[in-house]
């Protein structure tokens, strides 16, 4: 089972290097994310007082009241890795923004990647360079087929 975060890569410009971390979650959050009920498309990771939280990430739970579904969730990383994590967001400004989540045998992962937030132009021009693209593909299948 994996979930994706399909805006992560529209949003950011992520650099290569990618982080799994373990994930801190109730009985009940363990279940719905199993069943594939998460959302990350508003999701970034924080570190606050030398841990990392996975910040607005939504996990709806079926029934339950008095439940707050985009709390913060400690992720489980070493000490020298959340260091690291640290003063490359500091130095460089980026942001650790989650690219998926997915099941180890039992366990509950998260994939992670540093990535510097896209301006609104830099969006456009992705969005057209897509378009341009999808356009060339369908004239050369009209040409090949028709």
């Amino acid at each position: 089972m994996r979930i994706f975060n399909k805006k992560a890569r529209f949003q950011y410009t992520l650099e290569s290097e990618r982080i799994e971390a373990g994930l801190s979650l109730s009985g009940g959050e363990a279940k719905a994310i199993r069943t594939g009920h998460l959302d990350l498309s508003q999701a970034v990771a924080r570190v606050l007082n030398g841990e990392i939280f996975l910040i607005n990430a939504n996990v709806p739970i079926q029934g339950a009241q008095k439940y707050v579904s985009t709390r913060m969730r400690k992720l489980l990383l070493h000490k020298s890795e959340i260091l690291s994590l640290g003063t490359k967001m500091k130095q460089r400004k980026l942001t650790l923004v989650p690219l998926s989540v997915y099941t180890k045998g039992h366990l509950v992962k998260l994939k992670l990647a540093l990535g510097k937030p896209k301006a609104k132009y830099e969006k456009k021009e992705a969005i057209k360079r897509k378009d341009i693209e999808k356009e060339l593909a369908q004239s050369f299948k009209k040409r090949i087929l028709g």
